[in-house]
């Protein structure tokens, strides 16, 4: 048994593909790379693969973190190689290295995500970073997200842990968030935006960076 863990970009082309069309698209790039992948045991076994976290629809990336179970060792040179000509535009290996089998699972390894958040507005640069400053210093952000299932009450507040004014060229500006994204909860930019102030839905919504739990 091999596990490898892979670093990969989701670009334009992809943005708007679905979790679980991720996931297929993935398994059918190994399969025909002819990657040896482990099974999960059971009456319906599935590719031991996962993700660190779901990017939603329309959201771009260049730190996505997948896990890969194989039967016999893969090498990360020839796994980059063979998959790589098996992937869509739009999706690029970053990196891969081998990791413990014995390490917990990714999804309970991740803390925070990083994004740079393009947003149309007619505010200048001060105006910005008070707003910064002032949704930073607030302790409490009572937030309420209308779902297929009803609406959800909560703490957005809680959900941010860094904001800052990354660029300003009008009529945009860029915002960095560094946003909690574990099992209590996962912060959205486009709330953090309105939550600013700002009226425009974002332009654009990169996702930076996946900070995992190193102890």
């Amino acid at each position: 048994m091999n596990r490898l863990r892979v670093k990969f970009k989701r670009g334009q082309e992809v943005k708007f593909i679905s979790h679980l069309d991720l996931i297929r698209l993935w398994q059918r790039a190994l399969h025909r790379a002819r990657i040896p992948l482990a099974y999960s045991e059971g009456f319906s076994p599935h590719p031991r693969i996962s993700l660190a976290a779901p990017l939603p629809v329309g959201v771009t990336s260049q730190a996505e973190l997948m896990d890969i179970s194989t039967t016999k060792w893969v090498s990360p040179h020839f796994f980059t190689g063979a998959v790589s000509q098996q992937l869509p535009s739009g999706i690029e290996i970053l990196q891969v290295h081998q990791i413990a089998l014995n390490q917990p699972s990714l999804q309970s390894q991740v803390r925070y995500a990083e994004y740079k958040v393009e947003v149309e507005t007619e505010k200048e640069p001060k105006e910005i970073e008070s707003a910064l400053i002032s949704l930073l210093s607030a302790k409490h952000l009572p937030w309420q997200h209308q779902r297929d299932t009803g609406p959800r009450s909560y703490d957005l507040r809680a959900l941010i842990d860094d904001l800052r004014l990354i660029d300003w060229h009008r009529p945009y500006c860029t915002v960095g968030m560094r946003l909690r994204c574990d099992s209590s909860g996962s912060g959205r930019p486009e709330q953090v935006t309105t939550a600013l102030g700002f009226t425009h839905h974002p332009q654009l919504i990169h996702r930076t960076k996946l900070i995992l739990e190193t102890s």
